[in-house]
C-alpha cells in the first residue's frame, strides 16, 4: 500500500542525496520514477536537483499555484511512476501537501517528500507543518552542530557573519548563507 513520506533535517544533511540515491535504486532494478523540485530554488539549474556532493538529475518543477494531484495524474497516465519524489518539499503549499496525500490514496503511488522542517527563525515551513500533519511516515535526517550534537536548527547569516533573527523566511541559499545548529547554540547564535 503507497504511502506519504515526510524526511525532513537542517540545511545540508543530505536530503537531495539520499533522494537521488533512492530514486537511482528504483532506476536500477528497471522501475521508473518521478522527480519534482520546487521552482524557487534553481540554485542547481532549472529542472534539476542537485546534492553538495556533485550528483544530480533533471526534474520537473512546481510552483505554489499548481496542483500537484493533476500534475501526477498526468504523470501517472503516461507511464506509472513506481514513486514520486520531492525536493525542497517546505516550499509546498497546504493544499499541494492534500493534493499529493489524494495522489497517494487515489493512484496509489508512493510519494516521497525530502525538505526542511523548521526556517532560520525556528519556525515551521508551511509546506513542513502540512507535512507532519499528513505524512504517513516521517523519518529525520541527521547532521551535526560545530560541538558534534545533533543539529536541529539553522542560522541565517548576515554580510558579517553574524546570525540575522529577521526577514523573509524564505531566502535561497546554501553554505554562505546558512548553518546548521543544535538547539543551544541556536539559541546562543541567535540571543534567543
Amino acid at each position: 500500500m503507497a504511502k506519504l513520506y515526510f524526511n525532513y533535517s537542517t540545511m545540508n544533511a543530505g536530503k537531495s542525496t539520499l533522494l537521488l540515491q533512492a530514486s537511482y535504486n528504483y532506476n536500477e532494478r528497471g522501475m521508473d520514477t518521478y522527480l519534482l523540485t520546487a521552482k524557487l530554488d534553481n540554485r542547481a539549474g532549472t529542472g534539476k536537483i542537485a546534492s553538495r556532493i556533485g550528483i544530480d538529475a533533471k526534474a520537473d518543477m512546481f510552483a505554489p499555484e499548481d496542483n500537484l494531484f493533476d500534475i501526477i495524474k498526468a504523470r501517472h497516465a503516461l507511464e506509472k511512476p513506481a514513486c514520486v519524489f520531492i525536493d525542497e518539499a517546505q516550499f509546498l503549499t497546504k493544499n499541494q501537501v492534500w493534493q499529493l496525500a489524494i495522489a497517494v490514496d487515489e493512484l496509489n503511488v508512493p510519494i516521497m517528500c525530502y525538505g526542511l522542517r523548521v526556517d532560520f527563525m525556528g519556525e515551521l515551513f508551511p509546506g513542513s507543518a502540512a507535512l507532519l500533519a499528513l505524512a504517513d511516515e516521517m523519518r529525520e535526517i541527521r547532521t551535526i552542530c560545530k560541538c558534534g550534537k545533533k543539529a536541529t536548527m539553522v542560522v541565517r547569516q548576515g554580510a558579517d557573519g553574524n546570525a540575522l533573527t529577521g526577514g523573509a523566511q524564505v531566502q535561497i541559499g546554501g553554505n554562505e548563507t546558512y548553518v546548521s545548529l543544535c538547539r543551544r547554540h541556536w539559541r546562543e547564535a541567535t540571543g534567543n
